[in-house]
């Protein structure tokens, strides 16, 4: 029994502390962020506390207005520091991979499955939607990586719907804030095991290419590779 309760008092300056740090950033991004939290679990609270003197029961109303007033503040907070985050991540190198990284549930996530000298990158999700393919950078550029790398999806897994996203603020792009909401409308094709499936064959894929014998540094032209392994001495 002390040790649960070591371990919520432990986590409890830990959480808040998080809240603390959360509403920091926001407030740089944010200034009137106080007045507005202020300002909303004030008019909830009042309004709750003018209807139980209303109709003869201040004290409990106030008591539900108070709760329900911090649940307001709490929500409108967390939408103004979701909208601070994305702000300050938006055109930054691997904002989308933070973003499919928070996802939800049942997504697999590869960042960086793609990359040209530009460092612009495609991301890879696996869920029931099928494989989502995220692209950030040049919007001219990532079509050609995209392409790609469908072409090798549809090859390697050709029953499973591969979708493909540009992150941007242009026509026909996705806006970073909006990545999560499109993703998660996207129709749900597979089943858990199928998923699972998908996610093996692709992961196999890696191991295969990440474990394959290659040179470190570029080839001099005319060597052949030897018909043999290393022999033993």
């Amino acid at each position: 029994m002390a040790r649960k309760d070591t371990a919520a008092d432990a986590a409890n300056p830990g959480r808040l502390k998080q809240i603390a740090l959360t509403y920091k950033m926001t407030r740089k991004a944010d200034k009137k962020i106080g007045l507005v939290l202020a300002a909303v679990g004030i008019v909830t609270f009042g309004v709750f506390l003018a209807i139980g003197f209303l109709i003869g029961h201040p004290v409990y109303l106030g008591i539900l207005g108070a709760f329900l007033a911090l649940m307001a503040a709490a929500i409108v907070f967390g939408r103004r520091a979701e909208r601070a985050a994305f702000g300050q991540m938006e055109g930054q190198p691997g904002a989308a991979a933070a973003v499919l990284d928070n996802v939800g549930r049942g997504w697999t996530t590869t960042p960086a499955v793609a990359m040209n000298r530009s460092q612009d990158v495609v991301h890879r999700a696996v869920g029931k939607a099928g494989i989502v393919l995220v692209a950030e950078g040049n919007p001219n550029r990532v079509k050609s990586l995209l392409a790609a790398e469908k072409k090798k999806m549809n090859r390697i897994v050709a029953d499973v719907p591969v979708h493909d996203l540009i992150v941007g603020t242009g026509e026909g792009q996705v806006e970073l804030k909006k990545l999560r909401t499109t993703m998660l409308k996207l129709p749900r094709v597979l089943t858990g095991p199928q998923v699972t499936a998908t996610n093996d064959r692709l992961r196999a894929l890696g191991d295969l290419m990440s474990n394959m014998p290659l040179p470190k540094g570029p080839m001099p032209k005319g060597m052949k590779l030897p018909k043999g392994g290393p022999k033993a001495r």
